[in-house]
Protein backbone atom coordinates (compact mmCIF):
# COMPACT_ATOMS: atom_id res chain seq x y z
CA UNK A 1 0.00 0.00 0.00
CA UNK A 2 1.54 3.16 -0.85
CA UNK A 3 1.57 6.79 1.53
CA UNK A 4 -0.95 8.52 1.66
CA UNK A 5 -1.63 12.22 1.93
CA UNK A 6 -2.87 13.32 5.10
CA UNK A 7 -5.07 16.56 5.74
CA UNK A 8 -7.12 18.07 8.65
CA UNK A 9 -10.09 16.60 6.82
CA UNK A 10 -9.25 13.61 6.58
CA UNK A 11 -7.26 12.94 9.83
CA UNK A 12 -9.84 11.61 12.38
CA UNK A 13 -11.66 9.21 10.40
CA UNK A 14 -8.62 7.80 9.43
CA UNK A 15 -7.28 7.53 12.92
CA UNK A 16 -10.64 6.19 14.12
CA UNK A 17 -11.28 3.70 11.07
CA UNK A 18 -7.98 1.84 11.33
CA UNK A 19 -6.37 -0.23 13.84
CA UNK A 20 -2.62 0.99 13.22
CA UNK A 21 -1.42 4.27 11.63
CA UNK A 22 1.80 5.95 11.19
CA UNK A 23 2.05 9.88 10.40
CA UNK A 24 5.33 11.25 9.52
CA UNK A 25 5.05 15.07 9.56
CA UNK A 26 7.46 16.56 6.77
CA UNK A 27 8.03 19.46 4.41
CA UNK A 28 9.88 19.16 0.91
CA UNK A 29 12.49 21.36 1.88
CA UNK A 30 14.04 19.44 4.71
CA UNK A 31 17.04 17.17 3.66
CA UNK A 32 16.04 14.48 6.27
CA UNK A 33 12.36 14.49 5.34
CA UNK A 34 13.64 13.48 1.73
CA UNK A 35 16.20 10.48 3.13
CA UNK A 36 13.35 9.13 5.06
CA UNK A 37 10.49 9.01 2.59
CA UNK A 38 11.87 6.26 1.03
CA UNK A 39 12.26 4.37 3.54
CA UNK A 40 8.53 5.14 4.75
CA UNK A 41 7.52 4.51 1.50
CA UNK A 42 8.75 1.36 1.12
CA UNK A 43 7.54 0.11 4.72
CA UNK A 44 3.91 1.56 3.42
CA UNK A 45 4.29 -1.26 0.60
CA UNK A 46 5.44 -4.39 3.38
CA UNK A 47 2.51 -3.26 5.79
CA UNK A 48 -0.60 -3.26 3.90
CA UNK A 49 -2.75 -3.80 6.84
CA UNK A 50 -1.22 -0.05 8.55
CA UNK A 51 -2.14 3.08 7.19
CA UNK A 52 1.32 4.89 6.60
CA UNK A 53 0.50 8.60 6.13
CA UNK A 54 2.35 12.13 5.19
CA UNK A 55 1.50 15.35 6.54
CA UNK A 56 3.05 18.13 4.72
CA UNK A 57 3.89 20.72 7.47
CA UNK A 58 3.89 23.56 4.48
CA UNK A 59 0.06 23.07 3.64
CA UNK A 60 -1.13 21.57 6.89
CA UNK A 61 -0.10 24.27 9.34
CA UNK A 62 -2.89 23.70 11.88
CA UNK A 63 -2.37 19.76 11.86
CA UNK A 64 1.32 20.84 12.38
CA UNK A 65 0.31 23.15 15.10
CA UNK A 66 -1.86 20.88 17.11
CA UNK A 67 0.47 18.49 16.99
CA UNK A 68 2.77 20.84 18.32
CA UNK A 69 5.56 19.54 15.62
CA UNK A 70 8.46 21.20 16.49
CA UNK A 71 11.02 19.75 14.47
CA UNK A 72 10.68 17.56 11.39
CA UNK A 73 10.29 15.01 10.54
CA UNK A 74 8.07 13.85 13.20
CA UNK A 75 6.95 10.36 13.37
CA UNK A 76 3.66 9.65 14.72
CA UNK A 77 2.25 6.37 15.58
CA UNK A 78 -1.49 5.91 16.76
CA UNK A 79 -3.04 1.82 17.63
CA UNK A 80 -7.05 1.52 17.95
CA UNK A 81 -6.82 5.34 18.21
CA UNK A 82 -4.26 6.04 20.67
CA UNK A 83 -1.50 8.19 20.04
CA UNK A 84 1.07 5.86 21.49
CA UNK A 85 4.05 7.13 19.88
CA UNK A 86 5.63 10.29 18.68
CA UNK A 87 9.33 10.93 17.92
CA UNK A 88 11.67 13.82 15.96
CA UNK A 89 13.98 12.86 13.36
CA UNK A 90 14.71 10.49 10.05
CA UNK A 91 15.20 6.23 11.23
CA UNK A 92 16.69 3.82 9.35
CA UNK A 93 14.91 1.03 7.58
CA UNK A 94 15.70 -1.63 10.54
CA UNK A 95 14.93 1.30 13.02
CA UNK A 96 11.30 1.82 11.36
CA UNK A 97 11.11 -2.41 11.47
CA UNK A 98 11.55 -2.51 14.98
CA UNK A 99 9.49 0.26 15.86
CA UNK A 100 6.67 -1.90 14.00
CA UNK A 101 6.86 -4.94 15.29
CA UNK A 102 6.39 -3.34 18.99
CA UNK A 103 3.40 -1.18 17.59
CA UNK A 104 1.65 -4.36 16.70
CA UNK A 105 2.94 -6.24 19.76
CA UNK A 106 1.71 -3.54 22.11
CA UNK A 107 -0.97 -4.69 24.73
CA UNK A 108 -3.74 -2.74 23.75
CA UNK A 109 -5.98 -3.57 27.25
CA UNK A 110 -2.89 -2.33 29.18
CA UNK A 111 -2.40 0.56 26.99
CA UNK A 112 -5.77 1.97 27.25
CA UNK A 113 -5.77 0.93 31.23
CA UNK A 114 -2.46 3.45 31.50
CA UNK A 115 -4.65 6.14 29.62
CA UNK A 116 -7.13 5.98 31.88
CA UNK A 117 -5.00 5.95 35.05
CA UNK A 118 -3.21 9.06 33.74
CA UNK A 119 -6.37 10.98 33.18
CA UNK A 120 -7.81 10.50 36.47
CA UNK A 121 -4.44 11.71 37.88
CA UNK A 122 -4.29 14.34 36.19
CA UNK A 123 -8.77 15.07 37.27
CA UNK A 124 -7.11 14.56 41.19
CA UNK A 125 -4.11 17.48 40.30
CA UNK A 126 -7.19 19.75 39.13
Amino acid sequence: MATKEINEAVLPAVIAENDIVFLDFWAAWCGPCRAFAPVFERASDAHSDIVFGKVDTEAERGLAAGFQIRSIPTLMIFRAGILVFSQAGALAAPQLDQLIDAVRALDMDAVRAEVERTKQESEVVR
